[in-house]
């Protein structure tokens, strides 16, 4: 086997290398929106409304919370559509179709007001910026819950999931580096120095810039999910079952899901990841400021966080060919919580030469870590779909993928709200952000939200790995029942494979639609 084959073999592809190759990346296109239209947000967003619109840090994550709120209604509903629909494209893809406009829209008033801010009416700007997250997050929904609900009956196999999640990863990235890339240069005047380098501090003369970015990276993100509905080949779903939008109806579905241990323990892992990550993705650029003295190293420090993290994507793919879907995450976990510990030796009297050593490999060892349980978390939630169906009999890719898009918008939005609320509790002021103004409390207060409480909700989430157990070989005996039971309605397994879905599935045997009507048991 030559060099060539060595590398398709570890990666796992079978045939002609891009025939193998063109379903998922045509798949995987919509991600450098779905991956890469948040993250411009989730760095300079709540800088932009407390620097350059005047908002306070409370009013800023106020936004956050009631925008994360509606979604906690309009995800589970997306859900439960993309699952009774009925259409010769499928259940999902239309739906990214769909998206487009309204998220082109949004996204742009997320990043200019039209002149409302420059008035300084405080209400008037709260008001047009929550209606601008609530259409964001609607558009958003609208592609992202579809677009996850997909990958299980596109790709059935257990590594070949993966191997998607592996091309969505990168796919991601190219997202979040063009946006990164081009927010950075469009803040600095187009002065690459400065772009990649030390950024002015953000004021109302910059917004201009901001709308730029508002509209160019608009219809930057709209072109993959065209990419992706034109090019990505979904199975009709005209036979399906009929949509029926009763408030009953979409209660029971999303109550019955958490019958299904599997999804808890994803449920578990995505939630302490997700809190961790919110955490200290909100506080960062007020540690940097107001502790570290370090905002001219902001952009750096992005770009080093984005290298390290897609450094562990490679290591954490074979992780998951050669050692199961949990390992990565228990392998790269530890990494973070060390990596957020170390911000504890930071403070505004720590030398600049030590405080800047501490930052680049506390950024280096977080962002590498939280590759592992991000990874975890994403390649599991396929396979929690399929022990769904052996439980209920149904397919439910909507229902289960939503709290994907639901953790993503919700705690995040939950976070800034946290975090904001937090600060402004411990006496920090945005508009003295210099860290001789700051006392000993909103020091804690700093400390407590991008150090203390990311550090304990990561080690959460190592520990919520170590007890997911399915693995490859669970998964194929999953899918076979399932098979079975489909074409013959029966099915045949042993006693210890009963035993180990009972174990999977949190369920006896006897209560799911796998278990019911004739067995004929094989000893």
């Amino acid at each position: 086997m030559g060099f060539k084959g060595r590398i398709k073999s570890l990666a796992g592809i079978e045939g002609h290398t891009k025939e193998y190759l063109k379903p998922i990346i045509d798949y995987s296109c919509a991600n450098i929106m779905l991956g890469g239209a948040g993250y411009p947000i989730s760095l300079y967003h709540l800088q932009f409304l407390t620097f350059v619109e005047g908002l306070g840090t409370k009013i800023a994550g106020t936004i956050s919370l009631i925008s994360g709120i509606a979604d906690a209604f309009i995800d589970p509903l997306m859900g439960y559509i993309t699952d009774h629909t009925r259409s010769k494209f499928g259940r999902h893809r239309r739906y990214l179709l769909w998206a487009i406009l309204p998220f082109v829209a949004s996204y742009i008033m997320r990043w200019y007001s039209f002149g409302i801010s420059a008035s300084g009416n405080t209400r008037n700007i709260f008001i047009y910026y929550l209606l601008a997250s609530l259409l964001y997050g609607c558009s958003y929904t609208m592609a992202s819950v579809p677009h996850t609900a997909m990958l299980p009956s596109i790709a059935p196999q257990y590594f070949l999931r993966t191997q998607f999640k592996m091309i969505e990863y990168i796919m991601n990235s190219i997202g979040q580096i063009s946006s990164f890339i081009f927010t950075a240069m469009a803040l600095s005047g187009f002065n690459i120095k400065v772009a990649l380098g030390a950024l002015p501090d953000p004021s109302p003369v910059d917004r201009p810039k901001y709308m730029m970015v508002g509209i160019i990276l608009s219809i930057w993100f709209s072109l993959p999910l065209i990419c992706t509905f034109l090019k990505t080949h979904e199975p009709s779903s005209l036979e399906g079952n009929s949509l029926n939008l009763s408030k009953r109806n979409i209660v029971a579905e999303y109550i019955s899901v958490f019958k299904n241990k599997a999804f808890r323990q994803y449920f578990i892992i995505s939630l302490f990841y997700m809190i961790s990550k919110g955490l200290y993705s909100y506080t960062d650029q007020y540690f940097i400021i107001s502790v570290a003295n370090k905002y001219k190293l902001f952009n750096t420090l992005n770009i080093i966080a984005g290298i390290a993290e897609a450094s562990g994507s490679p290591l954490n793919f074979l992780l998951v060919k050669y050692k199961g879907k949990q390992f990565c995450g228990k392998l790269l976990g530890p990494f973070m919580v060390i990596g957020l510990i170390l911000n504890i030796f930071i403070t505004p009297t720590t030398p600049s030469a030590v405080s800047t050593v501490i930052i680049l490999i506390s950024s280096i060892l977080y962002n590498f870590g939280f590759s592992g349980p991000g990874f975890v978390a994403v390649n599991i939630q396929p396979d929690v779909v399929d022990v769904d169906e052996l439980i209920t009999g149904e397919k439910r890719e909507g229902v289960v993928s939503t709290f994907k898009s639901f953790f993503f918008k919700t705690i995040s939005s939950f976070m800034s709200y946290a975090v904001g609320f937090s600060l402004e509790a411990f006496g920090y002021d945005t508009q003295k952000k210099e860290p001789q103004y700051q006392t000993p409390k909103s020091l804690f207060g700093l400390r407590l939200n991008f150090i203390i409480l990311p550090a304990i909700f990561a080690a959460f989430t190592v520990f919520a790995t170590f007890r997911y157990k399915m693995t490859k070989t669970d998964h194929e005996i999953i899918k076979d029942l399932i098979l079975q039971k489909r074409e013959t309605g029966k099915c045949t397994v042993s006693e210890e494979q009963k035993r180990k879905i009972e174990q999977i599935s949190g369920i006896k045997w006897e209560e799911m639609w796998i278990g019911k009507d004739i067995l004929s048991l094989k000893h």
